[in-house]
């Protein structure tokens, strides 16, 4: 398969140059600067991403261009400046920071990167240095007023960079610059589509898997959902797929989407534990230790069950590429912001190996996949929903009687998006069971009772977030009807912080 390399440099920018590769139906990975994969016959390009140090920087990230004069290359920003920096160019600080919207007073039309972008076409700057003098052979292919270096090919290869992002939403005609190099210049087929992605991954599958049975633990979620389609395709009824009830599920959620995977032809077994999350959970106030207990509880769970199951040797998990990119930035695997219940797999005492078939999808290519498997809209468009379920949304300690308040709330929240036409909408949406009580009034009488915040935030992949205006009267109208119907809440806050600074969660 066609594949563009990207090394990443620890821009924030990386994975947006991705998504702009696989959105002309290029199949390309991202690999940290210092650990280059191996350059196979399958590669035709590299991509040399941004970064947030300078080139000048005594530990300046330095990759290893072997490949360069071999392969097609694009230098982004870091990489344009890197490239000269290291073959005797010279890159200093700007005077003033070059950063935000800019214009191309220059365009070389005859070069193959920069075919078909205007004159005066929007750019993107974000950089601290600019390159002052080329090596020699380095020729420019376009300026701004302030940065006449803005781009430049290698003569005598297939080398270009530009100082630049093509991939942000600020650069015009960024995605025709990614365009010429992907496809003019590194000679691209676009030919990776959901329905290749498919037909490859079965085949993959069938080959690791061979005759082995498969485990799964399902979350009613689009990821766990299209990887259990995957391997049901593959293996048939070699694969077993657990979905078990904590008890922080929302309202009638465990029998709908047990219901919902009826007529797919995949071996589900429920389970009901949610007495012995309860239990697990008792007197749990700190967010982490919540996650851990319901992460380890999980896994007792899960592996009670899937002792049950005689022969299996391997355990399949929804993971995405993401999590993938994450586990092996530039600097090692990043900052914990909040641990995950069911990431990390199993315990080595379950000796089982692991498959991972979406391990190399974003989120909406996971959904486009499943659409292109027929998975129902109900999986498909279900927002995503976190691991530890509403015990995150419970602030303090986790108890029935709070989920039980928690679930009906939620359930008006989620059921009059669905009504009003909003659902679709927005990313994800929630509600979060504070751990105070406010003062309020019913009749002639004076209540003392739980408040309650909504959250609803519009985004692509949940790295960042914003959140949703929904009409103030639409708030109301849900506000009062959570007010009236649910017993022990009288008063509905909405959450409007974006992410960052904040997480989409509470906890």
């Amino acid at each position: 398969m066609q594949t563009i390399i990207i090394l990443d440099h620890g821009s924030q920018y990386t994975q947006l140059i991705a998504r702009k590769v696989r959105e002309l139906h290029v199949y390309c990975e991202i690999h940290p600067f210092n650990k280059v994969p191996e350059i196979s016959n399958e590669v035709i390009g590299v991509i040399l991403s941004g970064s947030p140090c300078s080139v000048r920087d005594a530990d300046a990230p330095k990759p290893d261009l072997s490949f360069k004069g071999k392969l097609p290359v694009l230098g982004v920003c870091y990489g344009a400046q890197y490239m000269v920096n290291a073959f005797g160019g010279n890159v200093v600080a700007s005077k003033i920071r070059e950063y935000g919207r800019a214009n191309l007073s220059y365009v070389d039309r005859e070069c193959k990167l920069m075919r078909d972008v205007p004159l005066n076409s929007q750019v993107w700057m974000s950089h601290g240095d600019t390159i002052e003098t080329m090596p020699e052979g380095y020729k420019v292919i376009c300026s701004t007023e302030s940065v006449k270096n803005a781009g430049y090919k290698i003569e005598g290869e297939e080398t270009y960079a530009i100082q630049f992002h093509p991939e942000v939403y600020h650069s015009k005609d960024g995605l025709t610059i990614l365009k010429n190099f992907v496809v003019g210049v590194c000679g691209a087929r676009q030919d990776w589509t959901e329905e290749s992605y498919i037909e490859t991954t079965i085949a993959n599958l069938r080959e690791q898997l061979q005759e082995d049975k498969v485990v799964l633990g399902l979350s009613g979620g689009v990821d766990s959902s299209v990887a259990a389609m995957l391997l049901h395709k593959a293996i048939g009824n070699k694969l077993n797929c657990i979905f078990v009830d904590n008890g922080l599920l929302r309202k009638d959620e465990f029998e709908s989407v047990l219901n919902s995977y009826k007529g797919m032809g995949l071996n589900v077994i429920g389970v009901d534990a949610k007495d012995i999350f309860y239990k697990a959970l008792e007197g749990l106030t700190d967010p982490e230790k919540k996650r851990k207990a319901i992460g380890k509880t999980f896994i007792d769970v899960f592996d009670s069950e899937a002792g049950k199951l005689t022969d299996v040797k391997w355990l399949a998990q929804g993971t995405i590429y993401p999590d993938v990119i994450e586990s092996c930035s530039v600097k090692g695997p990043s900052v914990t912001i909040k641990s995950h219940h069911n990431v990390g797999g199993l315990p080595d005492y379950m000796k089982l190996k692991l498959v991972e078939p979406l391990r190399s999808l974003f989120k909406d290519e996971v959904r486009r996949v499943g659409k292109a498997l027929g998975l129902k809209d109900e999986l498909l468009k279900r927002h995503p929903f976190p691991g530890p379920g509403l015990a995150i949304r419970i602030l303090g300690e986790v108890t029935a009687e709070k989920v039980k308040v928690l679930q009906e709330v939620d359930d008006i929240f989620i059921s009059n998006l669905k009504s009003e036409g909003l659902y679709d909408k927005v990313w994800q949406a929630g509600a979060i069971l504070l751990p105070i009580q406010a003062v309020g009034v019913m009749g002639d009488e004076r209540t003392y009772e739980r408040v309650v915040a909504l959250r609803a935030v519009e985004s692509v992949d949940g790295m960042t977030a914003d959140w949703s205006h929904l009409p103030y009267e639409f708030l109301a109208k849900v506000s009062n009807e959570i007010i009236n119907k649910v017993k022990g809440v009288n008063r509905v806050c909405y959450d409007i912080s974006s992410k960052p600074p904040a997480t989409i969660e509470w906890e």
